[in-house]
């Protein structure tokens, strides 16, 4: 097993994550949810976020308006819809159960070496 793949899988399993954390912030069009994972280094094609963001839509986690753009056509902005920030809530709590739990296991593994 390779390390990248095991890195791309954890990514990926971040990436709807991340994005409602994105979107409980302001309202966003793709390419800014774009731009803004790769400020972070959350490397994400449109090919693997546009899919993702219609699922969320259809799982009633996100709606979006049309707004004009004075440098263009039309953007679609998405936003979290209250079942959205309900679920984001629920993942919070997920994430910060798993992120203990690995942290513990770091530190005892950690301490268990040093001894």
């Amino acid at each position: 097993m390779k390390v990248d793949n095991v890195k791309s899988q954890m990514r990926k399993g971040m990436l709807e994550y991340c994005i409602l954390l994105l979107l409980h912030r302001e309202p966003s069009y793709a390419s800014d949810i774009i731009l803004k994972l790769k400020e972070v280094k959350l490397i994400v094609v449109e090919g693997t976020l546009y899919p993702l963001l219609t699922r969320l839509k259809n799982d009633e986690l996100l709606s979006y308006e049309w707004v004009e753009s004075t440098q263009g056509p039309p953007r679609k902005y998405y936003r979290l819809t209250a079942q959205g920030e309900d679920f984001l809530a629920e993942l919070e709590v997920a994430w910060d159960e798993l992120s203990d739990t690995v942290n513990h296991l770091r530190y005892k593994l950690l301490t268990t070496t040093q001894s």
